[in-house]
């Protein structure tokens, strides 16, 4: 091929690279494609929204709730914990130092159920080397009294006709004496004290075991009502008891009421203690010393819109947000402001529009999606 030929080739060549690209009608290579995801498993996409196919939402059993305007009163989150209702429940602690026996039916165990009075166990005196001594040195006096005023007696009763009658009977009361002091002596060393039941409930804690020594005043056996237990908080602002309309129990996704019993007038912990009492069935599955989270109601409502409290999540940057379903497979995340209103639901203040579908059940798992 001649030289010149491919020359003009060449310059060819590079004038075409400087020229233009046009694109066809219709298109226009500037403009960037809206986020697609890329097969069909589920996947965070580049705007921060998610794809969430239909098997993977029922697999997940996702559930979504149209929101509405809600306008409920205003509740506080106080930290509280069970206690025994002292009108149903009862502590049982030995009255003298000694050896815990088995009572007629044995140690009762935890979670027994007992009746009021019942005999749980006893506990026999134990004496110490230097009282035996002391009171087996005691004993000996007392016998030897009884045996010299035995036989005074014996002698004024031969002599009845002579002796005044008041001094026989004065020697029969001695003789008497010496004798009851001598049986309270004997049975000093094995009178038992008979631990019962003070009211009629179940046996919350136990720390009896046969054998053990306990000391005058130690806590063996604890007895509550299941049905009967009640909840104190306590209130860091003492106004707080002033505008109480009502309280709810926090279980899992259940909601108790909780009835306001009162509060008290000193300060413990720098806090105010209330108390609250109610008769739903699930608070006999709580225990005594349980922590727990009461809303307490005030008089003030709360205008918002009412969602669970399970669809609140936290994304990266800890911020509070719910995922919203946009299309059949497409959820997009909202950030919101929220105030509680009970155990189960809040309000979201800022965030949600009316009629948003929002992820009322398997938030925190697609919450998870990378």
């Amino acid at each position: 091929m001649p030289l010149s030929i491919l020359r003009t080739a060449a310059c060819l060549f590079l004038l075409t690279l400087g020229l233009p690209a046009w694109s066809h009608d219709g298109h226009d290579h500037d403009e960037q494609p809206a986020a697609r995801p890329s097969g069909d498993a589920p996947q965070r996409l580049p705007d921060g929204s998610l794809f969430l196919p239909k098997p993977a939402q029922r697999q997940l059993a996702v559930r979504t709730l149209p929101v509405q305007p809600a306008n409920r009163p205003r509740a506080r989150e106080l930290a509280g914990k069970v206690v025994m209702d002292p009108n149903a429940g009862g502590k049982v602690q030995a009255l003298i130092a000694g050896r815990v026996e088995a009572g007629p039916n044995g140690l009762p165990s935890v979670g027994k159920r007992v009746s009021k009075d019942e005999i749980l166990a006893y506990v026999v005196p134990g004496l110490a080397g230097a009282e035996r001594i002391e009171l087996a040195a005691r004993q000996g006096e007392l016998r030897a009294a009884r045996a010299l005023a035995d036989k005074r007696v014996a002698r004024l009763r031969e002599l009845s006709d002579t002796v005044p009658r008041k001094e026989l009977e004065a020697a029969v009361a001695e003789l008497s004496g010496l004798d009851a002091q001598l049986r309270a002596l004997d049975n000093a060393g094995v009178a038992r004290d008979t631990l019962r039941a003070p009211v009629a409930g179940v046996i919350a804690s136990s720390t009896a075991f046969a054998g053990q020594v306990v000391d005058a005043r130690e806590l063996l056996f604890e007895i509550v009502d299941p049905a009967r237990l009640q909840v104190e908080v306590l209130a860091y602002e003492p106004t707080l008891a002033s505008d109480v309309a009502g309280a709810t129990l926090a279980l899992d996704e259940q909601r108790v009421p909780l009835r306001f019993v009162g509060a008290a007038r000193s300060l413990r912990e720098q806090a105010l203690p209330m108390l609250f009492a109610g008769e739903h069935p699930a608070l006999a599955q709580l225990a005594v010393g349980q922590p727990v989270k009461v809303f307490v109601h005030g008089s003030q409502t709360l205008e918002g819109l009412a969602v669970p409290a399970t669809a609140l999540v936290k994304n990266a940057a800890n911020q509070d947000i719910v995922w919203v379903k946009r299309e059949a497979e497409r959820f997009e995340p909202r950030v919101v402001t929220f105030g509680a209103l009970d155990g189960a639901d809040v309000a979201i203040e800022s965030g949600l529009q009316s009629g948003d579908r929002v992820v009322t059940r398997g938030a925190s798992l697609i919450n998870q999606i990378r």
